[in-house]
């Protein structure tokens, strides 16, 4: 064992003195730095970040600026032309449910629509359910 730390500390006295033989030292801008009490790693010390903290900020406003740009913008486009949709909703409208059901609206009531989907039978539909009119009333078929 005194063996081992004899030729530890040989090692690392050669390794410094060669690093410091070939110009490495403290004022060219590296550090020592203890790994243990056997051995030592010259590291470059801490020194400013490169483009600093500022860069991240706008990296990250851009990253958002992207994201509303090509996600939220155009789904708010979407809503706004779905929410007109339903306000022009009238009795006599064909339309289709996000579940795939045809009908035709019988009677408009504040948060859904009253649709026949067949002969004597009815059926209330929220408004939100309803995702495209297949024929405005009093449209010509084409």
């Amino acid at each position: 064992d005194l063996l081992h730390v004899g030729v530890a500390y040989y090692t690392k006295t050669v390794f410094l003195n060669a690093l410091d033989h070939h110009g490495f030292n403290h004022a060219d801008g590296l550090a020592p730095v203890n790994v243990s009490d056997n051995a030592a790693v010259y590291v470059p010390p801490a020194g400013p970040g490169g483009m600093g903290g500022g860069f991240m900020i706008v990296f990250y406003v851009l990253l958002f600026a992207a994201m509303y740009f090509l996600m939220i913008a155009p789904q708010r486009k979407k809503q706004k032309e779905h929410e007109k949709m339903l306000s022009t909703l009238s009795t006599g409208d064909e339309i289709v449910t996000s579940g795939g059901i045809f009908g035709t609206i019988t009677n408009v009531k504040e948060d859904r629509f009253v649709v026949r989907v067949a002969e004597n039978t009815k059926i209330e539909v929220g408004k939100s359910f309803v995702s495209t009119v297949v024929k405005q009333a009093g449209a010509e078929k084409s």
